[in-house]
């Protein structure tokens, strides 16, 4: 640990690969950032086996062990990383406060957000167990496609993600199902028209996943028509949960722009959110892309966006 002393230049809320891009842009800036890591270090990689679309990983990496270079690189620079969850702020002054734990107070010149954002899961047991041991269970298409290529996959959910995602595993896999549990879609109707022209889509309408089958990786689902109550399974090795993230914004309310959903707003072109020394990175601010590749920009821009704001305030 540094002897940094409060109140600190940056503060870095959350990990991951925004939070520590930003850690790492900013020990080099001199910023002398101090990190609070979070409820999960290392955000939503630590739940992802095969990352092989990063730049720099000619042979891929599992998420985990990404989010460890990761740390290592933050550390080198002597960023101060510290465990622990921010669980309340106050951002009234022009030196923002923040407690850890619910007891611990620090106080900082400038604040970084990177609390990331979770998915939403349907909490069967071995859909948990299935997605914890990298056994084909995603909640990112875009991310685990491609180790399907060729298969039958199946995908929960009824909104533009979910339909977009859809027609993205339509282009690697044999078919792909589309479980719904209206008789409706709520995306919007062009969406739902590229699922209904793609051929190897198969909309399942009514239908609500019972369980996620198979012991070391998913062989097949059990569904059940929530009309008719009849069960059926459905052979696939894929099974990806698209039915929203929810991100990890809530001890910001009041104190910071956010969408119906608590996505944070930054000002357009950068990092800044609506109070003066506050900056957002990674997937608290990002509800289109959602990928280690973007959340690791935004983390450069808001590391820079700090730096800047630093200067000019006369901070050094």
């Amino acid at each position: 640990m540094s002897e940094t002393k409060e109140p600190f230049k940056t503060l870095i809320i959350g990990s991951g690969p925004a939070g520590y891009t930003a850690a790492i842009y900013a020990a080099r800036a001199e910023l002398g950032p101090v990190m609070i890591e979070g409820m999960q270090p290392g955000g939503q990689l630590m739940d992802t086996t095969d990352v092989e679309n990063y730049p720099g990983y000619p042979e891929g990496v599992n998420g985990p062990q990404m989010m460890v270079d990761f740390r290592k690189q933050a550390a080198r620079f002597n960023t101060d990383i510290r465990s622990g969850f921010v669980t309340k702020v106050d951002f009234s002054g022009p030196v923002h406060k923040v407690w850890v734990n619910d007891k611990e107070e620090l106080e900082a010149h400038s604040i970084i957000i990177s609390t990331g954002a979770s998915a939403m899961w349907l909490g069967l047991e071995n859909e948990i167990r299935l997605r914890d041991m990298g056994g084909g269970v995603s909640a990112c298409a875009v991310c685990d496609g491609f180790f399907y290529k060729g298969q039958e996959v199946a995908i929960v959910g009824a909104g533009d993600t979910a339909a977009e995602e859809a027609t993205y595993l339509s282009k690697m896999c044999k078919k792909v199902h589309m479980l719904v549990r209206r008789d409706e879609m709520r995306a919007s109707k062009i969406m739902q028209q590229r699922v209904f022209d793609t051929e190897n889509i198969e909309v399942h309408w009514n239908t609500e996943t019972v369980d996620v089958l198979g012991e070391n990786g998913v062989e097949g689902i059990r569904v059940i028509n929530n009309k008719t109550k009849e069960e059926s399974t459905i052979d696939v090795t894929g099974f990806f949960v698209a039915i929203g993230h929810k991100p990890n914004t809530d001890i910001f309310k009041g104190w910071l722009d956010m969408d119906e959903t608590g996505y944070l707003l930054p000002k357009p072109g950068t990092s800044k959110s609506n109070v003066d020394g506050v900056f957002i990175s990674g997937d608290a601010g990002d509800k289109v892309y959602r990928q280690a590749v973007t959340a690791a920009g935004t983390g450069c821009m808001a590391a820079l966006d700090a730096e800047r704001y630093l200067a000019a305030q006369g901070i050094h």
